[in-house]
């Protein structure tokens, strides 16, 4: 089972996470992921970049959809970065959730990704999707990770 969890953080965490050294967020996370990894359950995972630093929005609401630079709403609303985790149950990706070394104001989201096998297997474009991943993705044991 493959399990997303999505950091989100509040306007308190983030004040409170500016008098943490980055070095020692870095460590943390860098432990964090070298435990996934080495526990075999990571396939990626990516931190985000601040929204003011290229960030945008697509406002579907208009026709056609409109581009800005934000405002993207509540900062509760952004998520920062995600892991991808492949593990053997939804118990062992909410252990996992509870060892990330986040502090309080911030929440991990954590949400199953279906696999292509459960959507119907007669539609054409389930089957062009499952076509380019059998071209495109490695082979089964071997993980795409990003640290």
């Amino acid at each position: 089972m493959r399990y997303m969890l999505i950091m989100r953080s509040t306007p308190e965490a983030e004040a409170a996470s500016k008098d943490i050294p980055f070095d020692e967020v870095l460590t943390a996370m860098g432990r964090y992921n070298d435990e996934l990894i080495r526990a075999g359950v990571m396939l990626y995972g990516e931190g985000l970049a601040p929204p003011e630093d290229g960030g945008f929005v697509v406002d579907f609401n208009a026709d056609p959809p409109a581009v800005t630079d934000g405002p993207y709403g509540e900062a509760t609303t952004l998520f920062n970065g995600f892991w991808m985790l492949e593990v053997s149950s939804r118990d062992e990706a909410a252990e996992w959730a509870r060892k990330c070394p986040l502090g309080p104001g911030v929440k991990l989201e954590v949400r199953r990704v279906p696999s292509i096998e459960e959507f119907p297997q007669d539609n054409e474009y389930v089957q062009k999707e499952k076509a380019w991943r059998d071209e495109h993705e490695p082979p089964l044991g071997q993980k795409n990770v990003v640290v």
